[in-house]
């Protein structure tokens, strides 16, 4: 999303500058304009090919899920949604749902909607949250909903620990090994080298590799660095363009075990998400829209998006969801007879639930193996600082 900076005037005449998140320059002007700013400069921030922006400004998922929680807690017993807001303020840790609550309690003083004041804030709210607000509003079971949505996002929290649980260990073994490696090579094995040439005997194979590695990086050294300025090029690229993004992805998919994870976590969010919109009475179309801008990896966006088209022709949901391809055959039985029965939040429920519980398979899967080699590769890496 574009970054925009701005200068603007206040009620009081003081110039007041900052930065924001929107799609648009209109999108800034709305944004001023509810808070009584008037415009006098507004730029869109350039940024270069290496410019990483780090950034403390998006509120965390957990924060989200607590607020959420509270926040049902509070409406069920029937305190008013502002009074319920500044509780949770005055007893919130995180600097950025307080500056959060404090513009949406001005905004609802103000006449806005709770989905609307919602909506203000992308950067604590999702769009599928606001979606599901908005439905829930026009239906007057607004607690209700928002403990649902505080469910759907701890479960979503759940998965996505259970995902880094499973890749930590294996990544750090791996990476240690590495570095044993890379030390004995360019640092310990030189200082031996000449001792080995005196002593004119067989030496082990993997004492031989070392040295041959050791010889390639001090003569050679221009070819490793060249190639570790290309990775980081690639790098730079698969994150920062179009094209690389999808690539990325692509071959994020492609990888054995890592790709059926990344596919059934996609999946059992999408289908999470899509029944908790539906459920609550979001239209499908915009349901389908929100969840598929929802979905980070690209392939499934611009896959997910040509089915959303097909169902604006008439399609149905079912079919251009199974025409993708991206559903295993159990989800399309399911989504196939929800459709027809009239039961599609309760099947799209139920399979997330299931790759859900295929997820978990996977990742135990993928931990048992990921162990088992990475024991083997510190053995290896152990032997060889021995040779």
């Amino acid at each position: 999303m574009p970054k925009f900076t701005y200068v603007a005037v206040n009620s009081t005449g003081s110039m007041v500058e900052g930065a924001l998140k929107r799609e648009t320059i209109g999108e800034v002007r709305v944004w001023l304009g509810d808070r009584a700013l008037f415009p006098v400069k507004i730029g869109e921030k350039k940024r270069l090919l290496l410019d990483f922006e780090v950034t403390s400004e998006k509120l965390k998922k957990r924060e989200l899920m607590h607020f959420s929680r509270q926040l049902a807690v509070f409406m069920r017993a029937g305190i008013p949604i502002i009074d319920s807001l500044e509780t949770i303020a005055d007893e919130a840790h995180d600097k950025v749902l307080r500056r959060v609550i404090a513009d949406m309690v001005e905004q609802l003083r103000s006449g806005a909607t709770f989905a609307d004041a919602a909506g203000a804030h992308p950067e604590a709210f999702p769009a599928y949250y606001i979606g599901v607000l908005r439905s829930a509003e026009l239906t007057g079971k607004l607690d209700e909903t928002i403990d649902d949505l505080a469910g759907y996002l701890d479960r979503e929290i759940q998965a996505r620990s259970k995902l880094v649980a499973a890749m930590v260990y294996p990544a750090v073994v791996f990476a240690m090994s590495l570095v044993t490696i890379a030390i004995l090579a360019i640092v310990v094995l030189p200082q031996f080298k000449s001792l080995f040439e005196e002593l004119d005997t067989d030496l082990p194979i993997p004492t031989r590799l070392l040295l041959g590695v050791t010889d390639f990086f001090t003569t050679m050294w221009f070819i490793p660095a060249g190639l570790t300025l290309v990775a980081m090029l690639g790098f730079v690229w698969m994150l920062k363009t179009e094209n690389g993004k999808f690539a990325r992805d692509k071959l994020v998919l492609r990888l054995p075990l890592i790709g059926e994870i990344v596919q059934y976590s996609i999946l059992e969010r999408f289908c999470r998400i899509l029944s908790t919109m539906t459920s609550a009475g979001v239209p499908l179309p915009d349901a389908m829209e929100v969840t598929t801008n929802a979905t980070s990896n690209t392939v499934y966006r611009a896959k997910l998006a040509i089915a959303r088209e097909e169902m604006m022709r008439g399609s149905g949901l079912s079919r251009p969801l199974i025409d993708t391809g991206l559903f295993p055959g159990a989800a399309r039985q399911m989504m196939k007879v929800g459709e027809e029965t009239g039961t599609l939040d309760h099947q799209l429920a139920t399979a997330s639930l299931y790759f859900d519980r295929e997820l978990e398979v996977k990742i135990r899967r993928f931990t048992s193996m990921s162990v088992s080699y990475t024991h083997l590769l510190a053995h290896q890496t152990k032997a060889t600082s021995y040779a």
